[in-house]
């Protein structure tokens, strides 16, 4: 383990749970493993609003588009075993097809450069107004031309996975959910994980939830929802340390894995840049790709009515991070990311040192909170509000055990001015003194904002 990690965990714990409370949120679940290892694993918020269940980190979510990962590893492992090629055409394993569906070759779909249609022309799944598509449905949407030719550009389709789920069926002459679970699910050590809702061993799921508009709160959407035939892209049951466990075995560098390294390889290669994008992105086979904080990633994550999800894999450093949330408007991409940043900045400052370990604390005035974070030999002054906690970050560097200097500040900080930490008898800190401003911890603002402006 690096000798920073420690230090980055209990941080990350400490900003997640600052940022449930803070954005209202219903809940989330983070785990992030290393090597494999599960060293991270933290449920913050509800399981279900009215309730009175706690989220736990055994709380199972609708990772959704994760699904699509597992039908990858899939195909690669069916491949590994001589039964199909990457370069087959969908039509010599599924009939019916189009021509030009028929035609897309198995990377294409795996890629999504085959140019099927996303969603197909009626969308209500998503919306909760239909069920999800049955094979006989899937079938015949797949049936009707393609919006788009085939290898031109990336064009992200649930029905291609729909229709790589098919694929599975015809060569292995099982059920989807039956074969993936004994192919990959199962060797993959994964005991709370199944293809969809609903399964043995799902439970207890999480409730996920709509946002707070249009009506003005949040309410209930089950989530239990099968998704029949499209399950290969979309009907995933998880935890976040499942996931974690799972991408983390899909590093090519990883000890233990399903598929070969080779397999790996060519999963998480970037294949296609994803046009129109602001953020620079890509997609391999089954996996998205990019680079956060000057980390590179692969993962992917997942949108379900009530949920979202995702999951990176940090190669350089043997890590994986999944975040799962409860909401349509769940915070865990951002959050996913926020974890690479604070991995990123630890990584670069390193582990903190025995002469800054006192310094570490969560101080608030009326305008914010602020989190004393020691790293190396000096302490960065977090803004735990933000999803990038450490972004434009003040250092202090310490003169002794209560008393420092702003050593590094973006202009409009207080660059070069004093930091100094108050103490009671006990030697417990009580407040900070940051270049001319008092702070106190949490419950103390709290009453003194109740006395002063009262409520």
């Amino acid at each position: 383990m690096a000798k920073w990690l420690p230090a980055a965990l209990d941080y990350i714990a400490q900003w997640l749970d600052f940022q449930l409370r803070s954005t209202g949120q219903p809940g989330c679940v983070v785990a992030v493993a290393e090597k494999g290892e599960i060293v991270l694993e933290r449920a913050f918020g509800t399981a279900a609003l009215g309730g009175r269940t706690a989220l736990t980190p055994r709380h199972r979510f609708r990772v959704a588009s994760h699904s699509k990962t597992f039908t990858a590893a899939g195909i690669l492992k069916l491949r590994e075993e001589g039964r199909l090629s990457l370069d087959d055409p969908a039509g010599r394993h599924v009939e019916g097809l189009d021509p030009g569906v028929g035609a897309a070759t198995l990377a294409q779909l795996l890629s999504h450069s085959a140019g099927v249609t996303r969603d197909g022309d009626d969308t209500g799944q998503w919306m909760g107004r239909r069920p999800f598509l049955n094979q006989r449905e899937l079938r015949a949407a797949l049936a009707r031309p393609t919006p788009i030719e085939a290898n031109t550009r990336f064009k992200y389709s649930n029905h291609g996975f729909g229709l790589l789920g098919l694929v599975i069926e015809a060569v292995t002459g099982e059920a989807y959910g039956d074969w993936i679970r004994r192919a990959i699910v199962e060797p993959a050590g994964l005991a709370e994980t199944a293809p969809d809702m609903p399964a043995a061993g799902a439970t207890p799921l999480a409730s996920g939830h709509s946002g707070e508009l249009p009506l003005g709160r949040r309410v209930v959407i089950p989530g239990d929802t099968p998704t029949h035939a499209l399950a290969s892209a979309t009907g995933f049951v998880s935890t976040a340390a499942d996931l974690a466990r799972f991408f983390g075995q899909l590093d090519p560098a990883a000890k233990r894995g399903i598929l070969s390294v080779a397999s790996r390889r060519e999963m998480t290669r970037p294949q296609w840049r994803n046009p129109d994008a602001e953020v620079e992105r890509h997609y391999g086979l089954g996996t998205m790709s990019g680079r956060t904080a000057g980390l590179d990633w692969f993962g992917h994550g997942g949108a379900f009515p009530g949920y979202i999800s995702r999951t990176l894999v940090l190669p350089g450093h043997d890590l994986a991070v999944s975040v799962v949330s409860n909401a349509v408007d769940g915070l865990a991409n951002p959050w996913a990311e926020g974890v690479a940043h604070v991995f990123a900045t630890f990584a670069r400052h390193g582990a903190p040192t025995a002469k800054v370990e006192g310094w570490a604390g969560r101080w608030w005035s009326i305008w914010r909170a602020g989190d004393l974070v020691p790293m190396g030999g000096k302490v960065l002054l977090a803004d735990p509000a933000l999803a990038t906690p450490f972004l434009d970050a003040a250092e202090i560097t310490p003169a002794g055990p209560d008393e420092g200097r702003i050593t590094r500040a973006q202009g409009y900080n207080s660059h070069g001015e004093d930091v100094r930490l108050v103490r009671d008898r006990r030697g417990a800190a009580t407040e900070l003194w940051y270049a001319g401003s008092k702070l106190v911890p949490e419950a103390k603002l709290a009453a003194e904002m109740k006395k002063r402006y009262g409520g």
